[in-house]
């Protein structure tokens, strides 16, 4: 069957396995049952901003207009680095939008995904983002009542600890074995009197186990620009990227892209 339209990121779901769908258009392709399985991905050209829907040439912040790059509080600098928020300054964006996403309860966690790494998200939303990243393993460390406080107490954790995912390590599949309750300790030792927030000190570690079938011994990446027809043999899925026996893509930055994916 061939499913056609916009892409967006995949969903998942925390089970025994993580459970994956790719919508494209108004379908919701399950993936889990398709591992071992062709899977061909042809990306027509056609580019629309998932925002406001206008074509665009190239796609800006994962599926986005270059007007609505720069306009949207949700693609700001300030989100990839909250502790630069500048709500309180009356300069935001969105001061609407800032205030119903950045002034909610986040969470700062630890993760082990290509290794130990500090990053923060939404309360209701840490297995989501875990899961995004290819965790394999997560705990969360500290609460705080907005971004800007998370974005802090990361920015400082930061110049301990890792603060990004390392792609192609992460789909290595070999797994570096990281003792997180230790590692917040030791962070909660560097904790300084003016960090905002709340520790968190006796979570347990969520545990994520992804359908994965074989990973790749080098991973190729694939995307829509160099290779706009790809088929290959769905092997795995993590974080958000599809294991093709003939390369790795990340769907999330083919976001808005018009596609056509079937199962020959």
């Amino acid at each position: 069957m061939l499913h056609a339209g916009l892409l967006r990121k995949m969903d998942t779901i925390h089970d025994d396995t993580v459970q994956y769908a790719l919508p494209v258009g108004d379908a919701s392709i399950p993936l889990n049952e398709r591992l071992g399985q062709k899977l061909s991905l042809r990306f027509t050209g056609r580019i629309v901003c998932l925002q406001c829907g206008s074509r665009t040439r190239t796609s800006f912040g994962q599926g986005h207009c270059y007007t609505c790059f720069q306009t949207l509080a949700s693609l700001d600098n300030c989100i990839v680095r909250p502790h630069t928020c500048h709500h309180h300054l009356g300069t935001c964006r969105e001061p609407a939008w800032g205030e119903a996403h950045c002034f909610v309860p986040h969470t700062v966690y630890l993760a082990n995904s290509s290794g130990l790494k500090v990053g923060i998200t939404r309360s209701h939303a840490v297995r989501t983002r875990w899961m995004d990243q290819g965790a394999v393993e997560a705990l969360p460390i500290a609460a705080t009542r907005n971004r800007l406080d998370c974005g802090k107490i990361e920015y400082a954790l930061s110049m301990h600890v890792a603060d990004k995912t390392h792609w192609r390590r992460m789909l290595s599949g070999i797994e570096e074995p990281v003792d997180l309750r230790a590692a917040r300790d030791r962070l909660f030792s560097l904790w300084g009197p003016d960090f905002p927030g709340d520790k968190v000190p006796d979570a347990e570690p969520v545990r994520f186990l992804y359908p994965v079938l074989k990973y790749p011994e080098k991973a190729v990446s694939l995307n829509a620009a160099k290779h706009p027809d790809i088929t290959g043999t769905l092997l795995g899925i993590k974080g958000q990227y599809l294991i093709l026996d003939v390369g790795v893509i990340n769907i999330r930055t083919h976001a808005g892209h018009e596609t056509e994916v079937s199962f020959p």
